[in-house]
C-alpha cells in the first residue's frame, strides 16, 4: 500500500511494516502520557522487552485474528524475532501485558490527543454480549462469577448467555471514545448513566433500551441530549424524518461492533480471568481505534472504518 504525502511517501506494503508503525506511534504516546511510577519502575531497565513493545505486539496480534496467546508468541518468535531480538519468555510477556492494562487504557484515552481522528459531538450507544462460556456450561463455570458474571439476554440474538455485557460509546464516524464491562444482566441505561458522569453536552442515539421519562430527565440535567428510538406505538414518538435519521447513524455502531466480534473475535473468549479478558478487549478496541486513525492519517479516499485493509 504506497501513500503520498507531500514531497514523501509513506509505505505499508507488509504486516511487518504494520507493527513497525504501531510500535512507533505507541511507543512515542507512552514517553508523552505513562506515568513515571510504570515507566520509572524498580529493574524496568533490566527488563528484555520494554513496555511499548510488549503492547505492540499485543495489539498487533488482536488484530491479526490470532486467539490463541501461545499461537501468536510462536508466530512471533518463528517470524518476527529480528524485530524483537530480546523476546522474553511467553509467560513473562502474558504477565507484563496484564499488568500494563491501565496503562493501555490511558494511551488510548490520549490517542484523540495526537492525532487528527474526525469527531463530532454526536454518539451512538448501545451494547453486546460477551459470553465466558457455552450456556449449556454456564452452571459449571467457575472463572467468571466472582468477578460478576451473571445470566442476561441479548434481544438482538434472541437467546439467553452466561457472562458480561460491554457497553460502548462511539462516534457517528466509529470511533471509540469509552467502553465498560458489566455482568450481564445490567440495564443498558445504567451503562449511558455512567458514560454521562464523564462527557457533557452530547447528542446521544440510542436504541429502543434507552428510553424512559426518567433517563431523559437525568441526561438533560447532565446536559445531554439523548434521541433514542421508541416503540412504535409511543404517544410520543419521533417524527418519520427523525427516526430515519437516527436509524441511519445507528449503522455505524452496529458495524464496529461487528468488526470487533467477527475480524477481532471480541465475543471469543479465551481468557482464564476477569483481568485477561479486560486486556484482551483494551488491546482490540485501542488496535480498532489505531487503525481509524491511521486511514485517517493516510487519508484513504475509502470509509476510514474500513479497519482489515491495512493489514491484509
Amino acid at each position: 500500500m504506497l501513500k503520498f504525502q507531500g514531497d514523501y511517501t509513506t509505505i505499508i506494503a507488509t504486516f511487518e511494516d504494520f507493527i513497525l508503525l504501531v510500535y512507533t506511534i505507541i511507543d512515542d504516546l507512552y514517553h508523552q502520557f505513562a506515568p513515571t511510577s510504570v515507566s520509572q519502575r524498580r529493574n524496568v531497565d533490566t527488563a528484555k522487552m520494554s513496555d511499548s513493545e510488549i503492547i505492540t505486539l499485543s495489539i498487533c496480534g488482536e488484530l491479526a485474528g490470532i486467539d490463541s496467546e501461545n499461537a501468536w508468541y510462536s508466530f512471533v518468535k518463528r517470524n518476527y524475532r529480528h524485530l524483537f531480538p530480546r523476546l522474553c519468555s511467553r509467560t513473562r510477556f502474558n504477565r507484563t501485558r496484564k499488568a500494563l492494562l491501565q496503562v493501555t487504557e490511558l494511551l488510548r484515552q490520549k490517542l484523540t490527543h495526537s492525532f487528527p481522528i474526525p469527531t463530532s459531538r454526536y454518539f451512538v450507544i448501545d451494547s453486546f454480549p460477551l459470553p465466558v462460556c457455552k450456556f449449556g456450561r454456564a452452571r459449571y463455570c467457575r472463572s467468571f462469577r466472582v468477578d460478576g458474571a451473571n445470566y442476561g439476554k441479548c434481544p438482538s440474538k434472541k437467546e439467553t448467555y452466561f457472562g458480561f455485557k460491554v457497553h460502548a460509546l462511539i462516534t457517528i464516524e466509529g470511533y471509540i471514545t469509552a467502553f465498560e464491562i458489566t455482568p450481564a444482566s445490567v440495564d443498558d441505561r445504567e451503562g449511558l448513566r455512567d458514560f454521562a458522569e464523564n462527557h457533557l453536552c452530547l447528542t446521544v442515539l440510542g436504541d429502543k433500551g434507552y428510553t424512559g421519562e426518567q433517563l431523559w430527565e437525568d441526561m438533560q440535567e447532565k446536559g445531554i441530549c439523548l434521541m433514542s428510538l421508541k416503540p412504535s406505538n409511543h404517544k410520543n414518538n419521533w417524527p418519520k424524518e427523525v427516526r430515519q435519521v437516527i436509524f441511519r447513524f445507528r449503522r455505524r455502531i452496529e458495524t464496529v461492533f461487528s468488526q470487533l466480534s467477527e475480524q477481532l473475535n471480541a465475543e471469543k473468549v479465551l481468557a482464564k480471568s476477569f483481568r485477561g479478558l479486560c486486556t484482551r478487549l483494551q488491546n482490540k478496541i485501542l488496535g480498532h481505534n489505531l487503525c481509524m486513525a491511521f486511514n485517517s492519517i493516510f487519508r484513504e479516499p475509502c470509509d476510514i472504518g474500513k479497519i482489515k485493509h491495512l493489514i491484509f
